[in-house]
């Protein structure tokens, strides 16, 4: 019986010649994650085990970046335990606030070359997913496997049926990645793949930007998926050659691909060609609507950023949109790069200015207003469109307050026009 390409980096993991769905399974890891939120009660257990030592202070990676910079002694707290364990432990990946390493977790792995094709990674963030994007096995744990597996090295899994994604053609005008995933999720609702993973494939993968795969794998747990993965093409050894060029170079890495005929549980096709400009409204991301239909939908503020649109890619399409226009009076607009790299990069690019001049808010990276941290809570009654992964009741704020879903550029359209709007509904409004 053949493999996907799940199935044949777990095996490999395992030590195991094949592995089937629902076999359960323990196979090693290369990388383990934490953030500030989930690695305390990770310490916590991880020392009632009795273990002394992480299994490689070279694999395992914690980043500060829920609630940082510190909003409140809560999370000064949380940050300080886990910036004293990673001394105590000497852990290499210990990213610390405004180092040029340091942002977003799901943003700073793939970007600092941490991941690479045919790794096995678990994190303590469900949205651990996104690495699937360079042909890795990804998925993210509760803290409690996350101390065994610091200890150990290993962990279980239940083997995931798969779901098997096949891409046609091209996108349509800033049609990107976020539009496709909320397509599918708005397709087969947020338990369509419950514990499956997402293989794609197809002679759209081609068309699609590592940018957009990222964000697609990002939100694959959006409709329940364990991982999803996309297969390793020039786009994404072009990409993993500049990310970490010395360990592209030794080919410390291994490719997968799906064997003819490995099983699947279902298939769904896609022409991208058809995926339109698409919004996910209040309070679900399966609750999809075309972007073009939602201009009634006043807004009173926008929020570009976080693990699933902060890259450089994203915030490069916001200061095209940005640049000569304004946000509208009564909307807030905050931007938020994914690292200090991608910060970096946007101010010596000029994008910055534009933001500035455009009535933006520009933030240091951080997740932030995502999960109704900071830097952009919401009051009861206030709406906001975001290129966030959830838009559940209360995600950002009060539990009367709303958030609607979509990618970058209708997320910059919305802001200059003070509703959901789409590029080409904005026109050469507001400009100046």
């Amino acid at each position: 019986m053949g493999m996907t390409i799940t199935q044949k980096i777990l095996a490999q993991h395992a030590g195991l010649p094949e592995v089937k769905a629902c076999d359960l399974i323990e196979a090693k890891l290369d990388w383990c994650l934490g953030n500030e939120v989930t690695t305390p009660p990770a310490i916590k257990i991880f020392k009632e085990l009795g273990a002394d030592k992480v299994f490689d202070k070279d694999r395992v990676c914690l980043v500060q970046d829920h609630f940082t910079p510190n909003k409140d002694i809560k999370s000064a707290e949380l940050c300080k335990t886990m910036r004293c364990f990673a001394h105590e432990q000497s852990v290499t990946h210990f990213y610390e606030l405004g180092r040029k390493e340091m942002g977003i977790e799901h943003v700073i792995l793939p970007d600092n070359g941490i991941v690479f094709p045919g790794d096995s990674i678990i994190g303590a963030d469900s949205h651990t997913c996104t690495y699937g994007a360079v042909g890795c096995f990804a998925t993210g744990v509760g803290s409690t496997d996350l101390a065994c597996a610091m200890a150990s090295g290993s962990t279980w899994f239940k083997v995931p049926e798969a779901v098997k994604v096949i891409l046609h053609g091209k996108f349509g005008e800033y049609v990107t990645g976020k539009d496709l995933i909320l397509h599918i999720i708005g397709m087969i609702g947020v338990d369509g793949a419950l514990y499956k993973s997402l293989e794609f494939t197809g002679d759209g993968v081609k068309n699609i930007p590592m940018t957009g795969r990222l964000t697609v794998c990002n939100m694959a747990i959006e409709c329940g998926a364990k991982n999803a993965v996309f297969p390793v093409d020039d786009t994404a050894l072009e990409y993993i050659s500049k990310t970490n060029p010395e360990r592209y170079a030794k080919g410390d890495y291994k490719i997968y691909t799906a064997d003819d005929d490995a099983e699947y549980a279902d298939t769904i096709e896609i022409d991208l060609a058809d995926v339109p400009l698409t919004v996910a409204l209040p309070s679900l991301p399966s609750n999809t609507r075309r972007a073009d239909e939602c201009s009634d939908i006043k807004i009173d503020q926008v929020v570009i950023g976080s693990c699933t649109n902060g890259r450089l890619g994203d915030i490069g399409t916001a200061a095209e949109l940005f640049k000569g226009r304004r946000v509208a009076d009564g909307v807030r607009c905050i931007v938020i790069p994914g690292s200090q790299r991608v910060y970096r990069e946007a101010l010596d690019r000029g994008w910055l200015a534009v933001f500035d001049d455009a009535g933006c808010v520009i933030s240091t990276p951080t997740c932030g207003p995502c999960l109704g941290g900071h830097m952009g809570v919401l009051a009861k009654g206030e709406r906001c469109v975001s290129t966030t992964n959830r838009n559940f009741v209360g995600r950002m704020g009060d539990t009367g307050s709303e958030v609607i879903l979509s990618g970058v550029p209708v997320a910059c359209a919305s802001a200059i026009a003070g509703h959901v709007a789409t590029p080409a509904l904005i026109g050469g409004a507001n400009e100046g």
